[in-house]
């Protein structure tokens, strides 16, 4: 008999922001392939004899990559066991989540989705950044700062600043000064606040504030690495 795959969202950081659901799906695992951004105390919480598949999207020889995974939890699910699919932050946010769910059940492998707490909404909330706060920011807008494999970056800057808001940018280390550019360029006011969260939800998390002409600068000097997340807006100047 086919087991479903559990497709399960591991949140922003440590194990306290796991689902319940999450927590249970992971605790019965019999095999666990995981992101590279997945918390190590988080993969503690798989039994001592389950198998564990480090997955990614990039060379690495000691994981399977991303576009390899599906047929092999696929011939696991279908031998019997209790598979687990687990991805940083939501698999449906930018997690590439939909794309495996499909692939997965054409291959006649049901699968069952665990939501996880986005690092977009997360991450700022973690250091004290309100995404939406009164007269200040009535809307959230959760952008990609790293466009697909072989893709360029386009975003559509005027519509962003013209309907207002904050903005929260995921992976846009590698084009934030692009980022900070192309808003300024249209009409966001140079003095608008801004920051990186990086190490989100995690005991190393640090957050480094400026302005959205000043951050590119800021980042620098701080060193500021992925994962990290960007947000620009008011709320920012709390």
């Amino acid at each position: 008999m086919t087991e479903p795959v559990a497709l399960v969202g591991a949140g922003p950081g440590g194990a306290g922001l796991l689902t319940l659901a999450g927590r249970e799906a992971i605790a019965h695992a019999q095999v666990l392939a995981y992101d590279s951004l997945v918390s190590p105390d988080i993969l503690a919480l798989a039994p001592e004899g389950a198998s564990r598949i480090p997955v990614t999207r990039r060379s690495d020889p000691d994981a399977v990559r991303q576009e390899d995974i599906v047929p092999i939890l696929a011939q696991k699910a279908k031998a019997g066991f209790r598979v687990v699919r687990l991805k940083g932050g939501d698999p449906f946010l930018y997690g590439r989540g939909y794309e495996e769910k499909a692939a997965m059940e054409a291959l006649d492998v049901p699968v069952e989705v665990i939501p996880g707490l986005t690092a977009a909404l997360a991450v700022p909330a973690c250091a004290g950044i309100p995404v939406t706060c009164g007269d200040l920011s009535g809307s959230v807008h959760i952008l990609s700062g790293s466009p697909r494999t072989g893709k360029t970056l386009e975003l559509d800057y005027e519509a962003l600043v013209r309907v207002g808001g904050t903005l929260v940018f995921l992976m846009a280390m590698e084009n934030l000064e692009a980022i900070c550019a192309g808003l300024l360029a249209v009409g966001l006011p140079p003095d608008t606040p801004a920051s990186l969260v990086e190490n989100g939800a995690l005991l190393t998390q640090r957050r480094v504030n400026a302005t959205a002409e000043t951050l590119p600068r800021a980042a620098r000097e701080a060193a500021v690495k992925e994962p990290a997340v960007l947000v620009l807006g008011e709320v920012c100047g709390l």
